[in-house]
């Protein structure tokens, strides 16, 4: 009975491996979007620094 529930589980860990075309794109787009977004967050925290040191530099 476990023999037979991992060849089950071969089976579809098999078959989620190879990605097709779309979700291969698509997991792409998602990365291309996240590090955009790390990027973003990263200079608006930089932006924002700089801004305090400026405005707060003059005391």
């Amino acid at each position: 009975m476990a023999e037979l529930k991992v060849k089950e589980c071969n089976k579809f860990a098999s078959k989620s491996k190879a990605p097709s075309k779309g979700s291969n794109l698509s997991s792409k787009c998602a990365k291309l979007v996240k590090q955009q977004r790390a990027r973003i967050y990263i200079l608006r925290r930089c932006a924002t620094m700089l801004l305090c040191w400026y405005i707060h530099g003059d005391d």
